[in-house]
C-alpha cells in the first residue's frame, strides 16, 4: 500500500492543503459578512456567484490546460485562489464578494480537475479503489480541518484571510515539486438535457432539487448557527456533525437502494428531510449537543441525495454514458446550487433563521413527492441489471474528472 500512495503522496499533500483552506472560506465567509451586517440575501448571492463560476469552470478549465498545460492552469489557478482570500479581506463590499467568491469558485474546479486527472495517470485499475477512497478521505478531513482554524481567530480580523491565502499558496508546492508527467487531457463536459430529463426525469429534477439543498446549506448554513446563538466553535461543530452522518449513512442508503426501487428511497429520505427540517422550525433548539445531534440526523439525508439521483440515471444508461449522464447531471446540480442561496436567504430575511429549514422543508417536500409520482409513471429497474450505487463524499464538490477516477464508473465504462 505504502509503495502504491508514494508516488501521489505530492497529489494527495495538495488536496488535503486546498481543501483545508477551502473548508476555512466556506465558513469564515458566511460569518464575517454576518458580522459586517449584511442579509442572508446579499449572502446568498456570494453562493450564487460561488456556483456559477464553479459549473463554468468545469466547461472552460479543459479547454485551456489544453492550450498551456496542466502545470501553469495549476499555478495559476491556486494563485487566483490565494489572491481571492486576501482581496476578500482587503476589500469589505458585498458585490465585490461576490466576484471574489467567483474566482475562487471557477479556480476550484479547474484545480479539482487538475489534481484528479493526474491521479487517474498514476493508478493502475488494480489500485483505483484504494486511491479514490483515500482521496475522498483526505478531501473529507481537509474540510473538518479547515472548518475548525476558524475558532483559533477572529473572522472579524484579517488574519484568518491571510491564514487561508498561504494554505492555498502551499498547496501548490507538493504539486509543483513533484515529478509525476503531466497527464492525459481533461475530460470535457458533455451537455444534452433534453436527453437526460428524457432517460431519467427523477435524477434530473432531483439533482436540480439536491443542488438547491446544497447550496442553501453550504452558503447560509453558518448565518443560521449564528443568528440563533452559537459560537464559532458551535457552528463548526454543527457543520461538522451533518458531514459526519453524511459519510456514515451513504453507503448503507446506497446499499438499500441497490435492492429496491431507488425512487422509494428517494421518497423516504424526503420524508425524513421534511420531519427534520419541521422539527427543527417548531422546536428551535439552541443547546449545541441538541443541534449537533439533530444536524447528525440531518445530514443522513443531506448529501446522500444526489448519489441516489445519479445511480438512479444510471440504471437507465449504457455503460458508454454513464461519464455523460453524470456529467450532465452535474451542470443541474450546480444550476440548483445557484438557485439555493437566493430562495433560503430571502426566507430568512423575512422569517429569520426559520426561514432556512423552511427552504429545506419545502426542496425536501418537493423531492420525495416527485420521486414518488416518477414511481407511478414507469416501472422500476429489475435490480439484477441495474449498476451498483456509487459512493460520493458528502459536501464534496464533484468535476467529469471525479467520475473518471471513481472506480465504479471507470469499471463500467471498461465492461
Amino acid at each position: 500500500m505504502f509503495r502504491q500512495l508514494l508516488p501521489i503522496a505530492a497529489l494527495l499533500t495538495s488536496t488535503f492543503l486546498m481543501l483545508t483552506a477551502g473548508g476555512l472560506a466556506g465558513i469564515l465567509l458566511p460569518l464575517r459578512a454576518g458580522i459586517e451586517g449584511w442579509s442572508p440575501t446579499t449572502v446568498g448571492w456570494l453562493g450564487t456567484g460561488y456556483a456559477l463560476a464553479f459549473t463554468g469552470g468545469c466547461i472552460v478549465v479543459p479547454r485551456l490546460v489544453r492550450r498551456v498545460g496542466h502545470v501553469r492552469v495549476f499555478a495559476v489557478l491556486l494563485t487566483l485562489l490565494s489572491m481571492s482570500m486576501l482581496l476578500h479581506g482587503l476589500i469589505i463590499d458585498p458585490w465585490a464578494w461576490t466576484l471574489f467568491r467567483a474566482l475562487a469558485g471557477f479556480s476550484l474546479a479547474g484545480s479539482y480537475m487538475v489534481i484528479e486527472s493526474w491521479l487517474n495517470e498514476r493508478v493502475t485499475n488494480a489500485s483505483r479503489g484504494m486511491v479514490f477512497s483515500i482521496y475522498m478521505i483526505v478531501s473529507m478531513i481537509g474540510l473538518l480541518v479547515g472548518q475548525y482554524i476558524l475558532p483559533f481567530g477572529n473572522p472579524a480580523t484579517q488574519a484568518l484571510f491571510m491564514i487561508g491565502a498561504l494554505i492555498y499558496a502551499a498547496a501548490l508546492v507538493p504539486t509543483g515539486l513533484s515529478n509525476a508527467q503531466s497527464p492525459r487531457p481533461l475530460t470535457e463536459v458533455s451537455l444534452d438535457l433534453p436527453g437526460l430529463y428524457r432517460k431519467s426525469p427523477a435524477a434530473m429534477i432531483g439533482s436540480l432539487i439536491a443542488g438547491i439543498i446544497a447550496g442553501a446549506w453550504n452558503f447560509l448554513s453558518a448565518i443560521y448557527g449564528r443568528e440563533i446563538g452559537l459560537s464559532t466553535f458551535d457552528i463548526a461543530t454543527m457543520i461538522a456533525s451533518a458531514m459526519i452522518g453524511g459519510a456514515i449513512f451513504q453507503y448503507p442508503i446506497g446499499r438499500i437502494s441497490d435492492f429496491v426501487d431507488r425512487r422509494y428511497v428517494m421518497v423516504v429520505a424526503g420524508i425524513v428531510g421534511v420531519l427534520l427540517s419541521v422539527t427543527m422550525i417548531i422546536v428551535q433548539p439552541v443547546t449545541p449537543w441538541v443541534i449537533y445531534s439533530l444536524m447528525f440526523a440531518f445530514g443522513t439525508v443531506l448529501f446522500p441525495i444526489y448519489s441516489l439521483n445519479v445511480a438512479h440515471a444510471n440504471d437507465f444508461a449504457e455503460p458508454s454514458e454513464f461519464v455523460k449522464v453524470s456529467s450532465g447531471l452535474l451542470i443541474v446540480y450546480g444550476i440548483g446550487s445557484m438557485i439555493g442561496p437566493q430562495i433560503a436567504g430571502r426566507l430568512m430575511d423575512v422569517t429569520g433563521p426559520a426561514g432556512f429549514f423552511m427552504t429545506m422543508a419545502g426542496c425536501y417536500a418537493a423531492y420525495g413527492s416527485y420521486a414518488f409520482w416518477r414511481s407511478l409513471r414507469r416501472a422500476r429497474q429489475v435490480p439484477s441489471e441495474r449498476p451498483d450505487f456509487v459512493y460520493r463524499a458528502p459536501d464534496r464538490p464533484q468535476t467529469p474528472e471525479t467520475l473518471q477516477l471513481n472506480p465504479a464508473i471507470s469499471a463500467a465504462k471498461d465492461d
